[in-house]
């Protein structure tokens, strides 16, 4: 495809690495033509790249196959994850999952992009619902000031809860900022 077909959230092929187009937008210099300066993430290391494209220029377009996989159990640092629909397993390391290791929970749902086979993207979902197994005692008046203390989660995770959280509730994580969002009924 043409530099001026691409749209954001594609997946292009740039000297043979994967890239994200996070954004891009059509740039008139001073004596020269028009180009697009995009800001392209690298799937393999998450880096931020900027790269000027002219118009004209070709940029292979990778098509990423998107398929919804079930995370099964963790041995040690590799992570064992099942096919929905061919039931086929995989195993990843660490480095798929940057921190999102901790939000995996037996049985949670993720979304695995792969590319000729071989994944390159984990998706995690949005919010995870996680259990406290160690926090202090609730402080009294604490309410008033609005002091957080830490709460270790069933996972290792560990993350600042308000003080009326007590062990052995269930809370809401959003797995984007890592931040308690609410007590889960």
């Amino acid at each position: 495809m043409r530099a001026s077909e691409m749209r954001k959230g594609q997946t292009v092929k740039i000297d043979g690495k994967l890239y994200a187009i996070v954004d891009y937008q059509h740039v008139k210099l001073g004596k020269g033509g028009a180009v697009y300066q995009t800001k392209l993430k690298s799937l393999t290391d998450g880096s931020i790249q900027n790269i000027r494209l002219r118009s004209e220029e070709i940029v292979e377009e990778a098509f990423l196959d998107k398929r919804t996989y079930e995370y099964l159990y963790s041995s040690g640092s590799e992570h064992i994850l099942m096919d929905t629909t061919t039931y086929d397993q995989i195993t990843l390391d660490d480095d798929a999952f940057g921190d999102g290791a901790k939000y995996l929970k037996p049985n949670s749902k993720l979304q695995v992009s792969l590319y000729e086979g071989k994944p390159v993207v984990v998706t995690l979902p949005n919010t995870v619902d996680l259990e406290i197994t160690d926090t202090p005692p609730e402080i009294k008046g604490a309410t008033a000031t609005n002091q957080n203390k830490p709460a270790t989660l069933e996972t290792g995770l560990v993350v600042q809860v308000p003080p009326f959280i007590k062990l052995g509730e269930l809370i809401r994580v959003d797995t984007r900022t890592g931040e308690y969002l609410t007590r889960v009924k």
